[in-house]
């Protein structure tokens, strides 16, 4: 609703301070450890005595009690409802999460991969009955490869880290191939890369030596050129890049990794911004992971299942892992032993089918038009973020476009004694999750802001005047609005070191009254 003055009527704020008798504040329900509510004694299931029987477990079968809690069924629905009502998710509001690109999960992907001889096989089934399941592979395997301009695809990893892996071990494959295993051991990445680019080179024994951004945040071709040596094996470039900006000078930086004999490995975390508008294959890179879930809009978080695909050059092709999928006289086949110059197993199956069919119906659904468009309207929501709150926010790279996120820092919080962490908790008692925070760590105090190509004009303005009222409270020195945010949560600001460094993993009953003064 609109007051007078044409803006949003803000509801009434329940007061932080008060205090029912239930702990619940209306539908936000309290919800106690599910060992405080449940009776150890009873369950709600009825089990039989099991009839005896020899055991063969070797002696390692577990003989005390399990210890876990019984529900009645309406007590454990209720339990994991209210647990789930907790939760922030993309169906519940904007998930601004930069680099994370938490987009709308369309319900027709969940249809399709729910179907019948998609949701049932096994891994182990026999080929010949998973013929339709092989088609929709090779299918994906054909679009990814198109849309990137590369000779080769692997579906085989689990996530982008899993992919980065499977690319680098082609490359260190390749290099052992032409006999430089033992002179080219170091990669080149720059300061502004996933942490999971240097953990992943250094994971399979290569040195990591870094590459200073430009002042504008981008790689210099000249600080590629005067790191390149005999002993480089390859760059791990991520385009567009963490800070949100088109890596415009990749043809050069290619060209000279290239000329030195190293390979490119492009991290695709971001390529949700550039489908159907360039080919990164055309751009020289040999080998590129793409993240299912953020480009392809396959389900994000809760640890899994992930899926990312790596696309190959023909530099790097011969090198890919099995199983693979290849098609011959009697139908398509899995291929699952080595041939040739793969490198071999890097998992025990294919993959995940059901991320599989919700991409591939995500393409279908889309079109090649359709993927353009949301490559196109990724970048516009990025940008009208970024113009919206130039004027309060400052940006560490001024008033340049970018490309899929936006990034601020902390510049303009000085003074205030409110911190970027402050200013996301804040967030929080206003219905957002926080954008991500102190990433890319080349930016001091830095905002990373992506509000995909999912979200609506309307749902982008009132994220925006969200922010700017915040920002405005800041400046006013209305300190206790973040330095004790939230203050709606379920929950209050938590010690996050402390919860970090010292877990604790396990319920123990609290002492009785008595014993406890």
């Amino acid at each position: 609703m609109l007051n007078n003055q044409g803006r949003p009527t803000q509801p009434e704020k329940a007061s932080a301070s008060y205090r029912t008798f239930t702990g619940n504040r209306g539908l936000q329900m309290e919800e106690a450890l599910i060992f405080e509510t449940g009776r150890l004694d009873v369950t709600g299931v009825d089990c039989e005595v099991p009839a005896a029987f020899t055991a063969r477990l070797g002696g390692l079968e577990r003989r005390a009690a399990l210890d876990l809690p019984g529900l009645s069924e309406p007590e454990a629905m209720r339990h994991y409802v209210r647990l789930s009502q907790k939760n922030y998710s993309i169906d519940a509001g904007l998930y601004p999460l930069g680099s994370c690109t938490m987009k709308h999960n369309p319900r027709l992907n969940e249809k399709m991969a729910r179907l019948p001889g998609f949701a049932d096989i096994h891994p182990l089934q026999p080929v010949a009955t998973v013929q339709g399941a092989l088609a929709l592979l090779a299918q994906l395997g054909h679009w990814l490869t198109t849309m990137t301009g590369m000779a080769a695809v692997s579906l085989v990893p689990k996530a982008g880290a899993h992919g980065e892996l499977c690319g680098m071990m082609a490359i260190k494959t390749a290099i052992a191939a032409r006999g430089e295993a033992a002179t080219r051991r170091v990669v080149l990445v720059p300061d502004s890369a996933h942490g999971t680019n240097p953990a992943t080179a250094a994971l399979i024994g290569f040195e990591v030596r870094a590459v200073p951004a430009r002042a504008d945040g981008t790689v210099d071709p000249a600080a590629v050129a005067a790191l390149m040596g005999p002993e480089v094996a390859a760059i791990m470039l991520t385009n567009p890049n963490t800070c949100g900006i088109f890596e415009r000078d990749i043809v050069a930086i290619a060209e000279i990794i290239h000329e030195g004999g190293g390979y490119f490995y492009c991290d695709g975390a971001n390529f949700n911004a550039i489908v159907g508008k360039t080919r990164t294959g055309d751009l020289g890179v040999d080998a590129m992971h793409i993240n299912l879930h953020k480009t392809f809009s396959t389900p994000h978080g809760g640890g899994g299942p992930g899926s990312g695909p790596v696309v190959l050059s023909a530099r790097l092709a011969a090198f890919a892992p099995v199983p693979f999928v290849r098609a011959s006289e009697a139908g398509l086949e899995l291929v699952e032993h080595v041939t040739g110059q793969s490198f071999g197993r890097m998992s025990a199956f294919h993959g995940q089918m059901g991320m599989f069919v919700r991409a591939l119906a995500y393409m279908m659904s889309h079109g090649a038009d359709g993927l353009r468009q949301a490559s196109e309207d990724a970048v516009l929501n990025a940008n009208y973020v970024r113009v919206c709150l130039n004027d309060i926010m400052s940006s560490p790279f001024g008033a340049r476009p970018c490309m899929h996120e936006a990034l601020f820092d902390d510049e303009w919080l000085k003074g205030t004694g409110i911190t970027t962490l402050d200013f996301a908790k804040a967030m929080i008692d206003e219905g957002y999750h926080p954008m991500t925070m102190y990433f890319p760590l080349v930016v001091h105090g830095a905002m990373l802001i992506e509000p995909t190509e999912s979200e609506s004009l309307a749902s982008l303005d009132l994220f925006i005047m969200t922010l700017r009222d915040l920002a405005f409270s800041a400046q006013r020195g209305e300190t206790e609005r973040f330095t004790g945010a939230p203050h709606l949560a379920p929950r209050r600001r938590l010690d996050e070191t402390r919860a970090a460094r010292a877990p604790k993993l396990r319920w123990t009953p609290p002492l009785p009254a008595a014993a406890a003064e």
